[in-house]
C-alpha cells in the first residue's frame, strides 16, 4: 500500500516578508522532501486537494463567521486576533489548505496512513480566527468523517507547542471525539480551553521527558476510547531552536516522536491522519527539515509494513 501524500502549491501565496508567520515554509517543506527522494519513491502518492466546500465548513464554523472569512473583517479587534492580514489570495489558500486535511482523512481511513503538508490550524473556534487560524482544518475534517458515517469515533492528538484550544472548544460536549492536547504550560493561548486531557509541560523539557509523556498516556487513551480515525498535529514547534516554542526536542526527538505516535495508533488498528501544525523559526532550511521528519516518520513506518 503507497503512502498518500496531500500538497498543492497554493498552500504558499505571496506574503509580507516581515510578517512572523513563515508562509513560504509549505513550498520549502516540498522542496526538502523532493531532495529526501520523496518524489521518486515508488512506495508514495502525491495528491493534489480540492478546496473545501462551505457545506463541509458549515458543519463546524457559523454562518456569521464564514461570510466574515469570505468577505474580509472590518473590525480591526477581530484582525489582530487573526494575525493576518486579509486577502481573496489568502481565502482561497486557507481552503485548500483545509482541502487538504479533509482529502488526507478519506485516504487514511482508505490506507491506513496518510499526511497533508499543510493544516493543525487548531487556534480557529466555531465563530472566529485567532492565532494565524483562519478555519480550523482538524475539525472540520473530523466532523466530515462522522457525518459520513466513515467512522464513529475521533480521537485528535495534539503535539503543536500551543495547546489546541479551537478545537477544544469545537468539541467540548461532543462525545464521538476526544482531544489529547500536550502542550507547553507558558505558552499561547493564555486562557487554556478544556480538552478531553491537557498535559501542560514546563519550559526545557528534553527528547526523553517528552516521549515519556507520550507512553504514560497514549496507549491507554486509545484503549480506553478505541477510536477509528486519529488526527495527529505534528507541531514542529516544539524544537529547541522554535522562536515560539520553549521546549527543548531535538531533530532526533522530533522524530522519535513522530514514529511513535503512527506506530502506536496503528499497532492499536487505527487509521492516522498528520497534519503539520506549527513551526515558526526563520531559518526556512532548518524549519523545513523538523517538518520533514513527520514525512520521513511515515514513509519509514509505511515501508515497516510493506
Amino acid at each position: 500500500m503507497r503512502l498518500p501524500l496531500v500538497y498543492h502549491p497554493g498552500y504558499t501565496i505571496a506574503w509580507p516578508e516581515t510578517h512572523p508567520f513563515p508562509m513560504a515554509k509549505f513550498r520549502a517543506l516540498r522542496e526538502r522532501l523532493t531532495t529526501l527522494g520523496f518524489d521518486d519513491d515508488p512506495a508514495i502518492t502525491w495528491l493534489t486537494p480540492p478546496p473545501a466546500t462551505s457545506a463541509q465548513l458549515l458543519r463546524v464554523h457559523s454562518h456569521d463567521y464564514l461570510q466574515t472569512f469570505y468577505l474580509g473583517d472590518s473590525d480591526p479587534k477581530a484582525r489582530k486576533r487573526s494575525g493576518f492580514p486579509w486577502s481573496p489570495a489568502l481565502v482561497e489558500r486557507t481552503l485548500r489548505e483545509v482541502g487538504g486535511t479533509l482529502l488526507t482523512v478519506e485516504m487514511a481511513l482508505e490506507t491506513g496512513l496518510a499526511c497533508n503538508m499543510a493544516g493543525g490550524t487548531h487556534h480557529a473556534f466555531a465563530n472566529g480566527a485567532s492565532g494565524y487560524c483562519l478555519l480550523n482544518d482538524v475539525a472540520v475534517a473530523a466532523r466530515e468523517a462522522l457525518a459520513q458515517g466513515w467512522v464513529k469515533r475521533v480521537m485528535i492528538v495534539d503535539l503543536d507547542v500551543h495547546q489546541g484550544d479551537g478545537t477544544a472548544s469545537i468539541f467540548q460536549n461532543d462525545p464521538a471525539v476526544f482531544t489529547f492536547s500536550v502542550h507547553g504550560a507558558e505558552n499561547f493561548p493564555f486562557t487554556k480551553q478544556q480538552s478531553d486531557l491537557d498535559i501542560a509541560l514546563p519550559r526545557g523539557i528534553d527528547d526523553d521527558a517528552y516521549l515519556v509523556v507520550l507512553k504514560t498516556h497514549l496507549p491507554r487513551l486509545l484503549n480506553a476510547f478505541r477510536p477509528e480515525l486519529v488526527i495527529y498535529d505534528a507541531g514542529a514547534d516544539v524544537h529547541a531552536g522554535d522562536r515560539l516554542g520553549h521546549l527543548e526536542l531535538s531533530d532526533e526527538g522530533i522524530y522519535k516522536r513522530d514514529r511513535y505516535v503512527i506506530n502506536t495508533c496503528r499497532t492499536a488498528g487505527v487509521s492516522t491522519a498528520c497534519v503539520i501544525g506549527g513551526g515558526y523559526d526563520r531559518n526556512l532550511s532548518a524549519l523545513a527539515g523538523r517538518h520533514a521528519w513527520l514525512f520521513q516518520a511515515a514513509r519509514d513506518a509505511q515501508q515497516a509494513v510493506t
